[in-house]
């Protein structure tokens, strides 16, 4: 039995927004190809993530130093606390989902906010002498679904725009997971006649991509 983690960063629901409706698509696939198979949904709109801030990096420097968890501050262990909840359950895990929208050419900061807490060495990568970094996570597998108005797929006009999905490949890369996929849902502003035939497609893709994830 594997754990998905579908990972969504989205403040609305699937009937307001192309990036839910296409997840859920695939998720429902996914479910009915693999019944025994757990799917962990984290709403990061809906969830606690501690920003990396003075509080988090004056703990970890404690930390490195030698100091005890239990003699951090109550509000530095529950924010060191909290973001090690959050990288161990992503380890945990077999397969990832994410799904986002384009904003400003970018994704939502709380997916920003969640890949800083995913990234921790000695977890999910490690430095090695001579080779330098090397992921952790080489058995598993993600996909990403992405919405946008614009058209900002690789070999388009406006894709040296686009940073959301190009972050997210590097970081999945840098972390070991080189089965990576992207289901783009786009040009829905661009051309908003085409916007139910543009959802369809993406949707027949999510089904085929989850089919054989």
């Amino acid at each position: 039995m594997s754990t998905v983690l579908y990972i969504t960063a989205h403040p609305l629901n699937e009937e307001n927004s192309y990036s839910l409706a296409v997840g859920k698509e695939f998720i429902e696939t996914y479910r009915e190809n693999n019944p025994n198979d757990e799917v962990v949904h984290l709403d990061l709109f809906k969830m606690n993530i501690p920003q990396i801030d003075a509080d988090v990096l004056g703990a970890w420097g404690k930390l490195g130093k030698g100091t005890a968890f239990d003699q951090l501050s109550s509000v530095e262990q529950a924010k060191v606390g909290r973001l090690g909840e959050l990288v161990d359950q992503f380890v945990a895990a077999d397969k990832y989902v994410f799904v986002n929208p384009v904003w400003n050419f970018s994704f939502p900061p709380v997916m920003k906010a969640y890949i800083d807490s995913i990234c921790v060495s000695g977890k999910t990568f490690k430095y090695t002498p001579g080779t330098g970094l090397v992921g952790l996570l080489n058995s598993k597998k993600a996909v990403h679904i992405q919405a946008s108005g614009m058209v900002l797929s690789p070999g388009t006009d406006f894709a040296g725009m686009e940073i959301s999905d190009r972050h997210l490949g590097v970081i999945v890369k840098f972390l070991g997971i080189s089965n990576y996929e992207t289901i783009f849902v786009e040009g829905i502003k661009a051309d908003p006649d085409l916007a139910t035939s543009i959802k369809e497609k993406a949707i027949k893709k999510a089904k085929d991509v989850a089919n054989r994830f």
